[in-house]
């Protein structure tokens, strides 16, 4: 087991510095921040190039880059270029409200999926299994973005009912959440009924059954009990994704978190925001994946040999 943890953290390792090596790498192709901080038509070359020498942007890139990686061992990502503020302390504030949106989908995805899994496996073939699958199918349709404009459209504007963007208050969450947990949810619902027909059709169901034991308790104990191991490690994994693809849902409904964050950072040219604000969400989905990786060799022997 020692081993198998082993070469999954080596791998693991080798992604993230694949990440902050393209990262470092593009983001300075988006054009020059001297000219962004210069904001003049009256700036010559020579000031151009004071502001790159103050910034440190006219060393090698193999430099930058190794500087880069020689604080990211200390988590320091260096300081923002507009305003000089210290980059882990914009994480530090932007990180919480990403987790806590991502928490919120995947908990609202969890108690709609299950429910609606279940009832579609108890009624395979007849009109409310086809309902469900029919709208799970439209909800995996749906980009999340085209789905965030058009709660925002609806519940904002139309309704009035919900502020259209910001944290404010536990009204806020709901369409953000909301969007990001009907995507996640057509996926799930679809994973949690095909699990519950292999499970269902198990002998042990059927003993269950035999003795009397009343439909929710042998659907809801019994095989939704053992149902939920592909579950558990498909959300596991899910969660990593959600993280990557809440960027675009934070930026629709202006929510401070890193996905504002990162977008911020490319209207202004500042590497070292977004920089840092890319590579610790990279390290968060590695990690995560990475401790499905390991949880899936403690449950099955037979995959540390991969």
């Amino acid at each position: 087991m020692a081993g198998f943890i082993l070469k999954r953290l080596l791998q693991a390792i080798f992604v993230v510095l694949a990440v902050t090596l393209i990262v470092s790498f593009a983001i300075r192709l988006s054009g020059d921040p001297a000219v962004m901080l210069a904001g003049g038509s009256n700036i010559t070359e020579k000031d151009l190039q004071n502001i790159r020498q103050a910034l440190g942007l006219e060393r090698p890139f193999y430099v930058q880059y190794l500087a880069f990686l020689k604080g990211l061992l200390v988590g320091d990502f260096g300081r923002s270029f507009m305003g000089g503020t210290p980059v882990s302390l914009l994480i530090s504030k932007a990180l919480p409200a990403t987790l806590l949106l991502a928490f919120a989908s995947l908990l609202l995805s969890i108690v709609l999926s299950v429910p609606l899994g279940v009832h579609a496996a108890v009624n395979r073939g007849r009109w409310p299994d086809q309902l469900i699958r029919i709208l799970s199918l439209v909800g995996l349709s749906f980009p999340n973005f085209w789905l965030a404009i058009m709660m925002v459209l609806f519940f904002s504007i139309t309704l009035g009912l919900l502020p259209p963007s910001g944290m404010e208050g536990p009204e806020s969450f709901i369409m953000p959440a909301l969007t990001m947990g009907i995507i996640l949810t057509a996926t799930n619902v679809r994973l949690v009924r095909t699990s519950m027909l292999e499970t269902l059709s198990q002998q042990y169901i059927m003993v269950a059954r035999s003795k009397g034991l009343k439909d929710w308790v042998v659907l809801y104990k019994h095989a939704l009990r053992n149902s939920a191991i592909p579950l558990v490690t498909y959300i596991g994994l899910q969660f990593g994704s959600l993280i990557g693809g809440i960027v675009i849902v934070e930026r629709v409904f202006n929510w401070p978190g890193m996905g504002t964050l990162a977008f911020d950072a490319i209207s202004a040219r500042d590497y070292p925001v977004l920089q840092g604000s890319i590579t610790v969400l990279a390290l968060f989905i590695v990690l995560i994946n990475l401790l499905v990786d390991i949880a899936y060799g403690l449950i099955d022997p037979r995959i540390r040999t991969e």
